[in-house]
């Protein structure tokens, strides 16, 4: 079984400060749930063979995160990147992707988390799938393959649901399906050895037009930091007093209407 894994890098933290600034440290570390992904795919590779290539867009310092997946049990590496490729907003970075993708051609899988620790876009995964006309599964917690079928369970807040579909196909992972392994010492020696394949635009056939701040269809135009202060309330009264109390305050803070 052939699976591709799209990792994104981010920093350890990710804030906005007073002037709506984004801060973030220098170090970048795996995505929390497309580690969740690699680690997933590793096992799907340990019990059916195959292989386990993993992806990244990003600066040349985001081969470190790739190193990190080797460690982890990845098979290969590729580092999409090119300066054309700065601003790519979801739609921009999809097509990149699915170059990508496409250029690989032989897979059973594509894997990735549901969603990035500092945007929380949840877009990419389902943009994938569409390009590549692929059925796909969302936020899965358990993964099951029988023959040319998947089988997951997904959790939608509400409820948990069973569903399944044909491979090849995408699925989008959350936090609960494993605990990605921690590589140890002589892992990370051995993926620090490993050549990591580095695409840019003309590797992947793709103009700056298609890519970049030129390819993307939304731009973030400003960030500001939302503060709430909170003060606890004790209302005392039995149960109709306290009722009248609770609509009193919402409308003297606006949150229902005077009438």
């Amino acid at each position: 079984m052939n699976i591709i894994v799209l990792v994104k890098g981010i920093g350890h933290t990710t804030e906005l400060d007073q002037n709506g600034t984004r801060e973030s440290s220098r170090e970048l570390r795996i995505n929390g749930t497309d580690k969740n992904a690699v680690e997933e795919a590793v096992r799907l590779r340990e019990k059916y063979g195959g292989r386990v290539i993993a992806i990244t867009m990003g600066p040349a310092d985001s081969q470190e995160i790739l190193r990190e997946t080797l460690a982890m049990g990845a098979d290969e590496a590729i580092l999409l990147s090119d300066d054309s490729f700065e601003g790519s907003d979801p739609h921009a970075t999809v097509t990149v992707l699915e170059a990508a993708i496409t250029k690989i051609l032989d897979y059973d899988l594509i894997m990735c988390g549901a969603y990035s620790d500092d945007l929380y876009a949840f877009q990419i995964g389902p943009r994938i799938a569409e390009v590549c006309n692929l059925p796909q599964i969302t936020y899965a917690t358990r993964i099951i393959i029988e023959g040319r079928r998947v089988i997951a369970e997904r959790d939608i807040e509400c409820e948990k649901q069973v569903v399944e579909a044909k491979l090849p196909c995408l699925i989008t992972v959350l936090p609960d399906l494993n605990e990605p392994r921690t590589p140890s010492s002589d892992d990370r020696i051995t993926a620090s050895r490993k050549s990591i394949t580095v695409w840019d635009a003309t590797d992947l056939s793709l103009t700056e037009d298609e890519v970049g701040f030129n390819g993307s269809l939304t731009d973030v135009l400003r960030s500001r930091k939302f503060s709430l202060s909170k003060k606890p309330v004790v209302l005392q009264g039995d149960e109709q007093e306290v009722i009248g109390k609770i609509v009193d305050i919402l409308k003297r803070e606006g949150v229902l209407g005077a009438n």
